[in-house]
């Protein structure tokens, strides 16, 4: 192996060439304590995590300067999936549960 061949979990399930890989970078970031808590309320009052607030910031930064490199997805969707909904509705052919509502 040469020290520019990837290891580590997800090594052998290489993309296409020219993708980007699928393993997010990971960033120590030093701040100073009063920024963080205002990152963090801020994130909060966004039902988002601190993580997830500083990269949107970055995100909306870097678009706003016209450096956002092309090709970069959006954000990770995060949460549960939407329900599906099955066709007919349910067994009687109903949308809602059981009642007569």
């Amino acid at each position: 192996m040469t020290a520019d061949t990837p290891q580590g979990p997800g090594a052998d399930r290489a993309g296409p060439p020219g993708r980007r890989p699928q393993q997010r970078k990971q960033v120590l970031l030093r701040l100073d304590p009063l920024l963080h808590d205002a990152l963090t309320r801020w994130a909060n009052d966004e039902l988002r995590s601190t993580n997830a607030q500083i990269e949107f910031l970055l995100r909306k930064a870097l678009a706003d300067a016209g450096r956002l490199p092309r090709g970069t997805a959006g954000p990770p969707r995060r949460g549960r999936p939407p329900k599906r909904r099955e066709p007919g509705g349910g067994p009687d052919g109903a949308a809602g549960g059981a009642g007569g509502e």
